[in-house]
Protein backbone atom coordinates (compact mmCIF):
# COMPACT_ATOMS: atom_id res chain seq x y z
CA UNK A 1 0.00 0.00 0.00
CA UNK A 2 1.68 3.79 -1.16
CA UNK A 3 1.43 5.87 1.76
CA UNK A 4 1.86 8.80 -0.53
CA UNK A 5 -1.14 11.05 -1.27
CA UNK A 6 -2.25 11.88 -4.39
CA UNK A 7 -2.00 14.93 -6.14
CA UNK A 8 -5.95 16.25 -6.37
CA UNK A 9 -7.10 17.47 -9.59
CA UNK A 10 -9.92 19.37 -8.24
CA UNK A 11 -8.44 22.57 -5.62
CA UNK A 12 -10.03 22.06 -2.61
CA UNK A 13 -8.05 24.29 -0.35
CA UNK A 14 -9.03 27.10 -2.64
CA UNK A 15 -12.19 26.07 -2.82
CA UNK A 16 -12.27 26.26 1.05
CA UNK A 17 -10.13 28.93 1.77
CA UNK A 18 -12.96 30.90 -0.74
CA UNK A 19 -15.73 29.72 1.02
CA UNK A 20 -14.21 30.65 4.57
CA UNK A 21 -13.74 34.25 2.99
CA UNK A 22 -17.19 34.04 2.01
CA UNK A 23 -18.14 34.13 5.46
CA UNK A 24 -15.67 37.75 6.63
CA UNK A 25 -18.58 39.30 3.21
CA UNK A 26 -21.56 37.49 4.88
CA UNK A 27 -20.62 39.00 8.64
CA UNK A 28 -19.55 42.28 7.26
CA UNK A 29 -22.99 42.40 5.02
CA UNK A 30 -25.02 41.83 8.13
CA UNK A 31 -24.06 44.80 9.87
CA UNK A 32 -23.39 46.87 6.47
CA UNK A 33 -27.10 48.47 7.01
CA UNK A 34 -26.56 49.36 10.93
CA UNK A 35 -24.40 52.38 9.97
CA UNK A 36 -21.53 52.41 12.31
CA UNK A 37 -22.97 50.43 14.97
CA UNK A 38 -22.47 46.80 15.61
CA UNK A 39 -25.11 45.05 17.91
CA UNK A 40 -24.24 44.01 21.50
CA UNK A 41 -20.11 43.65 22.39
CA UNK A 42 -18.78 42.53 18.88
CA UNK A 43 -16.48 44.20 17.40
CA UNK A 44 -13.77 42.85 14.11
CA UNK A 45 -10.26 42.59 13.81
CA UNK A 46 -9.30 41.97 10.33
CA UNK A 47 -5.88 41.66 9.40
CA UNK A 48 -5.01 41.92 5.58
CA UNK A 49 -1.70 42.33 3.07
CA UNK A 50 -1.48 45.79 2.60
CA UNK A 51 0.21 44.87 -0.56
CA UNK A 52 -2.31 42.36 -2.23
CA UNK A 53 -3.65 43.28 -5.45
CA UNK A 54 -7.16 45.49 -5.05
CA UNK A 55 -5.99 46.93 -1.08
CA UNK A 56 -6.25 50.37 -1.32
CA UNK A 57 -5.00 52.17 1.46
CA UNK A 58 -3.21 55.61 2.45
CA UNK A 59 0.06 56.15 1.39
CA UNK A 60 0.92 56.53 5.00
CA UNK A 61 -0.46 53.58 6.37
CA UNK A 62 1.31 51.65 3.69
CA UNK A 63 4.44 52.78 4.94
CA UNK A 64 3.57 52.20 7.98
CA UNK A 65 2.79 48.54 7.35
CA UNK A 66 4.59 47.67 4.38
CA UNK A 67 3.39 43.85 4.94
CA UNK A 68 0.44 43.50 6.77
CA UNK A 69 -2.01 45.83 8.90
CA UNK A 70 -5.38 44.73 11.27
CA UNK A 71 -7.67 47.09 11.97
CA UNK A 72 -10.51 47.19 13.90
CA UNK A 73 -14.41 47.80 13.27
CA UNK A 74 -16.01 49.16 16.72
CA UNK A 75 -17.06 52.07 17.61
CA UNK A 76 -15.65 54.47 15.06
CA UNK A 77 -16.11 53.70 11.76
CA UNK A 78 -18.23 54.29 8.17
CA UNK A 79 -19.20 54.07 4.90
CA UNK A 80 -19.11 50.23 5.11
CA UNK A 81 -19.92 49.29 1.80
CA UNK A 82 -19.48 45.59 1.48
CA UNK A 83 -19.54 44.27 -1.98
CA UNK A 84 -18.76 40.52 -3.57
CA UNK A 85 -14.93 40.69 -3.75
CA UNK A 86 -13.96 42.74 -0.86
CA UNK A 87 -15.17 46.05 1.81
CA UNK A 88 -14.30 49.79 1.94
CA UNK A 89 -14.50 51.07 4.78
CA UNK A 90 -13.87 54.92 6.54
CA UNK A 91 -11.67 54.80 9.53
CA UNK A 92 -9.50 57.09 11.48
CA UNK A 93 -5.67 56.57 12.41
CA UNK A 94 -4.43 59.32 14.81
CA UNK A 95 -7.31 61.67 14.39
CA UNK A 96 -6.89 61.12 10.59
CA UNK A 97 -9.59 60.02 8.47
CA UNK A 98 -8.95 57.19 6.17
CA UNK A 99 -10.49 55.52 3.28
CA UNK A 100 -9.71 51.78 3.19
CA UNK A 101 -10.51 49.24 0.20
CA UNK A 102 -10.17 45.42 1.03
CA UNK A 103 -10.61 42.63 -1.06
CA UNK A 104 -11.44 39.38 0.97
CA UNK A 105 -8.41 37.81 -0.88
CA UNK A 106 -6.08 39.94 0.63
CA UNK A 107 -7.69 38.73 4.30
CA UNK A 108 -5.67 36.49 6.65
CA UNK A 109 -7.56 36.76 9.62
CA UNK A 110 -11.00 37.85 11.01
CA UNK A 111 -11.71 37.83 14.74
CA UNK A 112 -14.99 38.84 16.70
CA UNK A 113 -13.35 38.61 20.02
CA UNK A 114 -16.84 39.35 21.97
CA UNK A 115 -17.86 35.46 20.99
CA UNK A 116 -14.18 33.91 21.01
CA UNK A 117 -14.76 33.62 16.76
CA UNK A 118 -12.07 33.32 14.42
CA UNK A 119 -10.53 32.66 11.15
CA UNK A 120 -7.35 32.38 9.48
CA UNK A 121 -6.45 32.37 6.04
CA UNK A 122 -3.56 31.48 3.98
CA UNK A 123 -2.28 33.80 1.71
CA UNK A 124 -3.50 33.58 -2.27
CA UNK A 125 -0.03 35.95 -2.92
CA UNK A 126 3.01 34.24 -3.55
CA UNK A 127 5.60 35.25 -0.72
CA UNK A 128 3.11 37.06 1.51
CA UNK A 129 4.53 35.60 4.61
CA UNK A 130 2.64 37.61 7.61
CA UNK A 131 5.18 40.59 9.16
CA UNK A 132 4.87 41.77 12.93
CA UNK A 133 2.66 45.10 13.09
CA UNK A 134 1.65 48.06 15.23
CA UNK A 135 -1.38 47.87 17.21
CA UNK A 136 -3.66 50.14 14.31
CA UNK A 137 -4.36 52.86 17.17
CA UNK A 138 -7.78 53.62 15.66
CA UNK A 139 -9.68 56.38 17.35
CA UNK A 140 -12.14 55.51 20.35
CA UNK A 141 -12.25 53.77 23.50
CA UNK A 142 -9.38 51.23 24.56
CA UNK A 143 -9.35 48.20 22.44
CA UNK A 144 -8.43 44.80 23.61
CA UNK A 145 -4.88 44.79 22.50
CA UNK A 146 -5.33 41.78 20.07
CA UNK A 147 -5.06 38.75 22.17
CA UNK A 148 -8.06 37.12 20.76
CA UNK A 149 -6.37 37.34 17.61
CA UNK A 150 -3.65 35.14 19.00
CA UNK A 151 -5.74 32.93 21.03
CA UNK A 152 -6.26 29.62 19.09
CA UNK A 153 -4.80 27.73 21.66
CA UNK A 154 -7.32 28.83 24.69
CA UNK A 155 -9.93 27.61 23.40
CA UNK A 156 -11.59 30.03 21.45
CA UNK A 157 -13.28 29.09 18.10
CA UNK A 158 -10.49 29.84 15.34
CA UNK A 159 -10.38 27.81 12.67
CA UNK A 160 -7.46 27.50 10.82
CA UNK A 161 -7.25 25.64 7.48
CA UNK A 162 -3.93 24.25 6.17
CA UNK A 163 -3.69 21.90 3.24
CA UNK A 164 -0.50 20.49 3.24
CA UNK A 165 0.46 18.89 0.07
CA UNK A 166 3.77 15.82 0.25
CA UNK A 167 5.69 16.14 -2.64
Amino acid sequence: MDDETPDSLIPYDSIVQEALRAVVGRVLGEIEDGGSELPGAHHFYITFKTHAPGVTIPDSLRERFPDEMTIVLQNKFWNLNVREDGFAVGLSFNQVPAELDIPYAAITQFVDPAVDFGLQFQATVADMAPASTEHPENDGTEQSGGEAVEGAEDGSNVVTVDFGRKK
